[in-house]
């Protein structure tokens, strides 16, 4: 820059010495010396800012057990840039230094991490730690009313029993735990008792024909008292 003062300014007294024209002349000059100025300003700015730029990779582990954290959100404060990590908590990005890194994840308290200014390698590792968060939650009431209205309407309409007794009674009547019982399969004590059951039959007449019960008095005898119970009906 002196040098090229020096010469416009030798430039300016030669002009001005030979013939008026060095007023018109010096603003033409200086506009062009300030473009090709910003112009090579313009062109070294993004080379020194891709100079600047760091690869940063880790890991994202949880303070407890040090697993990896899947599915963090990794976000740039400034520029609102990021990437996720993946199944094993591992994550790259592009930053510059001085960046402030957020690291969120639900369920975790968050965090941030600062670019170091001083670095000189293209590559930086760093491993990130979280915590767990808790959430409180107020408590809820969960009622089978819709309102205390409601409530004391169908409190009024119950019969309730005088003691334990009526009450077990209650529960324990014949006709609803036939109601019940129909509606039960068995279990695998009742399935094997069955099974058995069927095989000892086939074993036990296993190489002779089974009896036949149409010439049997007793169960023509159990048959004629179930049709006159009405237990036999035609489906």
């Amino acid at each position: 820059m002196k040098l090229l003062k020096q010469k416009f300014k030798l430039i300016n007294r030669k002009i001005n010495t030979k013939n008026g024209t060095g007023i018109t002349f010096v603003p033409f000059f200086l506009a062009a010396m300030l473009l090709l100025c910003v112009t090579s300003v313009a062109q070294i700015q993004p080379a020194k800012q891709k100079d600047k730029l760091i690869q940063l990779s880790g890991l994202v582990v949880e303070g407890d057990s040090l697993k990896g954290v899947p599915f963090t959100s990794i976000v740039i404060q400034k520029s609102g840039r990021g990437t996720v990590t993946d199944y094993f908590g591992f994550y790259t990005l592009i930053v510059e230094p001085g960046d402030v890194i957020e690291f969120v994840n639900l369920g975790y308290k968050e965090a941030q991490y600062i670019v170091p200014d001083t670095l000189t390698s293209k590559h930086y590792d760093n491993i990130q730690i979280i915590h767990r968060d808790t959430f409180t939650l107020k408590e809820v009431n969960v009622y089978p009313w819709p309102s205390k209205e409601d409530f004391k309407a169908d409190f009024l309409k119950r019969n309730i029993a005088n003691s334990d007794l009526d009450r077990a009674k209650q529960n324990l009547a014949a006709e609803e735990m036939r109601e019940l019982i129909k509606g039960v399969s068995m279990d695998a004590y009742g399935n094997y008792r069955y099974a058995m059951q069927q095989q000892y039959n086939k074993m036990y007449y296993m190489g002779q024909y089974p009896p036949n019960n149409l010439l049997n008095p007793l169960a023509w005898a159990q048959f004629i008292k179930a049709l006159k119970a009405g237990k036999l009906k035609i489906q």
